[in-house]
């Protein structure tokens, strides 16, 4: 399988060296794309300075339009699959070709590194959330998704052409739930994942609670008018 990273990067100079380095020393056959999501700090000098492949997004749009971008880039050149990977150093590559194995094996449209499988997953107030989540989308769809709100998911062509020409698809759970109910195939291998390797998360708190409401509601009721 030809399979690209794609790498959101917004503020991440603490880690996006670290990252791109252990990601092409662990999986040399996998392609890589940093989207630099209008970052503020030394970020876009990182990416010259070191020659990444990388593209740049003139202001800030979020973690949905840099995802997107880097669908159509894998689109038009042509991959086979696309691997959303967190450019904080969460995400462990080792991963990445089970991901890939997994897709193979089963036909599946979506893979997903769930930390509950492997016997982690978030804790307090977002693991609750999470399990809300969890119980909406078996409610939805009968299929149970033990971490839906892992940033790590593989793509298959069919839904990086999707991601990549449709205006209302985004990287989140109430969007995994809407697929599966149009009749994609959704797996999950068991994974762990680290800590944030350096920088601060834009879910803490307040903004951590409003994101579990959020896709709750969502998967309450605007996504059944789609």
């Amino acid at each position: 399988m030809k399979v690209l990273a794609i790498i959101p990067a917004y503020n991440e100079e603490e880690c996006l060296a670290d990252t791109v380095s252990e990601l092409v020393k662990t999986c040399p056959d996998v392609d890589y794309l940093v989207v630099n999501d209008g970052s503020r700090d030394r970020t876009p000098q990182i990416c010259d300075e070191l020659h990444l492949n990388h593209i740049d997004m003139p202001v800030n749009c979020g973690l949905t339009s840099g995802v997107k971008a880097g669908m159509k880039y894998a689109y038009r050149h042509g991959y086979d699959a696309a691997v959303q990977f967190d450019a904080d150093g969460q995400h462990v590559p080792e991963y990445i070709p089970q991901m890939a194995k997994a897709m193979q094996q089963s036909g599946a449209d979506i893979v997903i590194a769930s930390r509950n499988l492997a016997g982690g997953g978030a804790q307090g107030a977002r693991g609750t959330g999470a399990k809300l989540i969890t119980a909406l989308i078996k409610c939805a769809t009968k299929q149970i998704v033990t971490d839906p709100t892992s940033g790590m998911r593989m793509y298959n062509r069919a839904m990086i052409q999707k991601y990549a020409r449709d205006f209302d698809i985004s990287p989140e759970p109430d969007t995994i739930s809407l697929l599966i109910r149009k009749g994609a195939k959704v797996v999950e291998i068991p994974a762990q994942m680290r800590e944030r390797q350096g920088g601060t998360s834009y879910l803490h708190s307040f903004s951590a609670i409003s994101y579990m409401a959020r896709t709750c509601l969502s998967l309450l009721l605007f996504q059944w008018f789609r």
